[in-house]
């Protein structure tokens, strides 16, 4: 079962994406563009998921995560996520 593209920011992060990232990022221009790209696409993705079942990850996050990790060139997710959301005090890998 595909799992809906709701953007959930304040689950676990007190910063929104929006915050994060500056208003004059090349990024921004890049995201009206990749979400026309990935509706175009929510047909197909409709058509890859059986109706039921557990919802997994939906593949518009996925997709939007390895385009990002290609933009900026990291080579692993993990470093993707640290370099957006830095470790916090008393977690992992944190002094």
């Amino acid at each position: 079962m595909r799992g809906g593209d709701a953007r959930t920011e304040g689950l676990f992060c007190y910063l929104s994406g929006e915050q994060r990232v500056p208003s004059d990022h090349p990024l921004r221009r890049l995201l009206p563009i990749v979400d026309a790209a990935l509706a175009d696409l929510s047909g197909e993705f409709v058509r890859l998921y059986a109706p039921i079942g557990r919802p997994s990850i939906p593949p518009e996050r996925l997709l939007r995560a390895l385009l990002l990790q290609a933009v900026l060139v990291v080579r692993s997710e993990r470093l993707l996520i640290e370099q957006f959301f830095p470790p916090i005090g008393g977690i992992e890998g944190s002094s």
